[in-house]
């Protein structure tokens, strides 16, 4: 009997092990693997990040809500991004303060109201912050309409602590061809990862046609004003 029992315990437990990881609800950019929780917050930089940030609304749906505060440069410009989402579905919010800015995020996340919350910030936010930004989304998945998904746009490499991700957007256009070098900074599950995005009908997605490594010269390249800011 006491075999048996031992026995049987051991082949649960490799059956458990066996199971299947079931992803949760995600945001994707035409791979599975270019893929942001639902839910959770996550942090997009680099020169293109407004561009990233619009190509995700473009999957999320609407509305968007995009918060900012003053003294940052990111206004975006409704002729273009008309390419990506149509203006009217973004609800902009301007704060006096970076903590406001963050405090509106909060908000809007735990109302569980729209599928994309954005806060465009000049510097990372610390620990604390992003941990409630956290909770409010989960909050926001069980009280409101959607499950949210919170992006912070952060400058340069970025570095939000304990975000869900973090991504990396250049431009690394190639004549006529638009591409962006897509890198995969840091994930909770995954390792860090490139890509090459091309825009098509569908959105931005992996290009077929170029190799998935991150250029150098998408380090030294500026993202074309006309795509996304004024």
């Amino acid at each position: 009997m006491g075999t048996y029992i031992i026995h049987g315990m051991q082949t649960a437990a490799g059956l458990l092990s066996r199971r299947p990881h079931k992803q949760p609800p995600s945001v994707t950019l035409g791979d599975p693997d270019i893929a942001l929780a639902l839910g959770r917050l996550h942090e997009l930089c680099g020169p293109a990040r407004r561009t990233l940030a619009l190509a995700l609304a473009a999957r999320a749906g609407s509305p968007v809500i995009w918060i900012t505060t003053p003294g940052n440069p990111g206004t975006l410009n409704p002729d273009g991004i008309l390419e990506w989402i149509n203006p009217s579905d973004l609800l902009f919010v301007r704060t006096g303060r970076a903590a406001d800015a963050l405090w509106a995020m909060e908000e809007a996340l735990r109302a569980g109201c729209a599928p994309l919350v954005v806060a465009d910030l000049l510097t990372p936010p610390a620990m604390t912050p992003v941990r409630r930004l956290h909770l409010a989304a989960e909050t926001g998945c069980g009280m409101g309409q959607c499950r949210p998904l919170g992006v912070l746009l952060t400058p340069e490499d970025g570095g939000a602590a304990g975000i869900e991700t973090r991504w990396s957007l250049h431009p690394a256009h190639s004549g006529t061809t638009r591409r962006w070098a897509l890198k995969r900074l840091r994930a909770r599950m995954a390792p860090p990862r490139d890509w090459i995005l091309e825009h098509r009908p569908s959105g931005l997605a992996p290009s077929p046609h170029a190799h998935a490594s991150l250029p150098d010269a998408a380090h030294h390249s500026t993202e074309p004003q006309r795509e996304t800011v004024s």
